[in-house]
């Protein structure tokens, strides 16, 4: 009975985390899977600690290909191709911004990330205008 304790992910908004620490997970793949390709777009609102941030993490993953982290769930059977897309993911919940400046400055960081994995345009001189042509060189 010793090796069979799992513990509950209390405060893990990490699938990746959750899944490698073999913690309690409740499979909710096959609706994820369903979300994930449907032809519809979705709007997703849920009160505060109501799982928003695990789930954009599980779909993160999925998009990302990250098959092991599926292995006994339901996404295992349902996916066969297992194509990976680009993920571009803004975490607002890792800081607290106390001014518009702090926001900006941690926006314009990320940014500058994606830039350097998917490259830059000099007249792309807005945020608006970077992150499109980032959408549009990883899409590419």
């Amino acid at each position: 009975m010793e090796g069979t304790f799992r513990r509950y992910p209390i405060g893990i908004q990490s699938f990746e985390r959750l899944r490698n620490d073999n913690c309690v997970y409740i499979d909710k793949t096959e609706l994820i899977y369903r979300l994930a390709n449907s032809a519809k777009a979705c709007f997703l609102s849920r009160p505060r600690r109501f799982g928003k941030s695990l789930l954009v993490s599980t779909l993160a993953a999925y998009f990302s290909g990250k098959k092991d982290l599926f292995k006994g769930l339901m996404m295992e059977q349902l996916e066969k191709d297992w194509t990976v897309y680009p993920v571009l993911h803004i975490d607002f919940s890792i800081s607290k911004y106390m001014n518009a400046g702090m926001l900006r400055s941690a926006i314009n960081n990320r940014l500058v990330e994606w830039e350097r994995i998917y490259g830059c345009d000099t007249s792309e001189d807005t945020f608006s205008l970077r992150l499109k042509g980032i959408i549009k060189r990883a899409y590419e």
